[in-house]
């Protein structure tokens, strides 16, 4: 495929991907002091694939969020053309897969391979597939192939310098756009000397570009460094690591920033993007370093919200301000898309305010199972669901449609799944159909499994194993709705 996009690698100063360092207000912190590209901190392929792809209308970014609303990924507009999605991977397709699902939100994707901890090594990802070229060619050309985005890799150096440059010629070969080399073995750590001399055996043996890492220990003190570090590794670019968790206005060529001025800028940015307490937190320990012991190292130490970490930093005002305007603008959205919401009302559809609640029904036995029954006995077509996400809150909201008319719930719920129970809810109600609930009494879907669960049993003593027939299992087994939510 053509890449399409202007990302470019060479005489670029780069901030390396950090765990829990390279999140959005970091990246966001370096571009605005002069990096020109921006990696995120390496994320799972599995975690990824889990995640929904969600506009935040609120803070105008666009989240994935895991099923525990979790927010894996957070990026915006700004960094749109700058930041590069690094993931761990050990397999073509799952990475591939995550590559998709992120593509059209930045500039490039790369690939883990220098990473020594044992929590990466484990799962072959990182360090370990530095020992297994087939599936690193695998991997990449599989992205290259797959994306319009330009693809990269980082890596560490092998124990020869021989070794290092055919594992990278071979890399070169499956046309990622360059590859960064962390000058370091993977048993070495980041008081041992960087060994420039191999990344430039490294940068001058192949064509793409060479992008040196590893310079914070011995040469990366000031801005100016950079450039001497480039110089003797001969390489294309610069990423910076630890020098930049210390003081991202290293990329600065006016020079540093007062840290204090740093610090209160970062935190903008944590409150601006609505940044989880504990990676602020964390990032500011890092900028603070031999500071910790200080009262107000002590003080941050201590704070358990994002509120408390302003106060430490006397920006307490600040943050109340921001909170209130997303409060204001939570609410304007909110309203706005109630109205939408009872304006495109279809007429046709019958609601009630209802919820599902699974602890007035007995064990395995839901409302969907009873609708799915009725309608088998009445000889309707199964029940279909179509649910939909609010992008605003994250809540669902589910119409199921029996006998060509449709029901739903007025109330969004929390997951999908509880959507489509309320809507069946609605159904079974409106037609004055029992629907299973503990206080209806004897409940024939229980019955019924229980003679199944003795009919099984019984075949299991006398060693069977019959095959249930299908008409049975679904009776009482719920149906699912896995397919993928339409964004509304």
């Amino acid at each position: 495929m053509t890449v399409n996009t202007p990302l470019c690698f060479r005489g670029k100063k780069i901030l390396a991907p950090m765990v829990r360092v390279g999140t959005l207000p970091m990246r966001l912190l370096a571009l605005d002091y002069g990096a020109d590209i921006v990696y995120c901190e390496e994320l799972i392929d599995i975690k990824m694939l889990q995640c929904k792809r969600v506009i935040n209308e609120v803070l105008e970014t666009v989240d994935f969020v895991a099923p525990n609303e979790r927010i894996v990924f957070r990026t915006c507009e700004r960094e749109r053309d700058h930041v590069v999605f690094q993931m761990g991977s050990a397999d073509a397709e799952r990475a591939l897969a995550v590559a998709k699902l992120v593509e059209s939100d930045v500039a490039g994707i790369d690939i883990n391979m220098g990473c020594p901890k044992e929590y990466s090594t484990k799962a072959s990802m990182g360090a370990a597939l530095l020992s297994d070229p087939d599936k690193i060619e695998s991997i990449l050309t599989t992205l290259v192939k797959g994306i319009c985005k330009p693809v990269t890799c980082k890596i560490r150096i092998l124990p020869s310098v021989e070794d290092t440059v055919n594992l990278v010629k071979r890399i070169e070969k499956t046309g990622i756009a360059a590859i960064a080399v962390h000058g370091r073995k993977k048993e070495e750590r980041p008081q041992h000397p960087v060994h420039c001399d191999v990344i430039k055996a490294i940068s001058e043996a192949v064509s793409i570009p060479v992008i040196a890492n590893g310079g914070s220990h011995d040469f990366i003190k000031e801005y100016a460094d950079i450039e001497t570090f480039q110089k003797a590794t001969a390489a294309s670019s610069v990423m910076i690591a630890r020098a930049a968790m210390w003081n991202p206005s290293i990329f600065r060529k006016e020079g540093f920033c007062p840290l204090k001025d740093v610090m209160q800028d970062y935190i903008k940015y944590a409150v601006r993007y609505d940044n989880h307490y504990t990676n602020t937190k964390y990032c500011l320990c890092q900028m603070l370093r031999e500071q910790l012991e200080t009262t107000q190292g002590k003080k941050l130490h201590a704070a358990q919200t994002t509120q408390e970490i302003c106060e430490v930093f006397e920006m307490g005002d600040f943050y109340e301000e921001t909170t209130a305007i997303f409060e204001a603008k939570k609410t304007s959205l909110e309203t706005k898309m109630q109205d939408e919401d009872d304006q495109m009302e279809d007429p046709d559809v019958i609601k009630m305010a209802v919820r599902f609640d699974k602890r007035e029904y007995p064990p395995q036995i839901t409302p969907k199972m009873y609708l799915l029954e009725w309608c088998r006995k009445e000889k309707h077509p199964q029940p279909v669901y179509e649910t939909v996400q609010r992008p605003l809150d994250r809540l669902f909201c589910s119409v199921v449609t029996v006998a060509e008319r449709k029901y739903r719930s007025s109330l969004w719920d929390k997951s999908k799944k509880l959507a489509e129970q309320a809507a069946a809810i609605v159904c079974l109600r409106t037609l004055g159909v029992p629907e299973g609930k503990l206080c209806e009494g004897e409940n024939h879907l229980v019955n019924k499994r229980k003679r199944g669960d003795q009919e099984r049993l019984i075949s299991r003593d006398h060693g069977e194993d019959p095959a249930e027939p299908s008409h049975k299992k679904a009776n009482f087994i719920e149906e699912t709705s896995d397919m993928d939510v339409p964004k509304m």
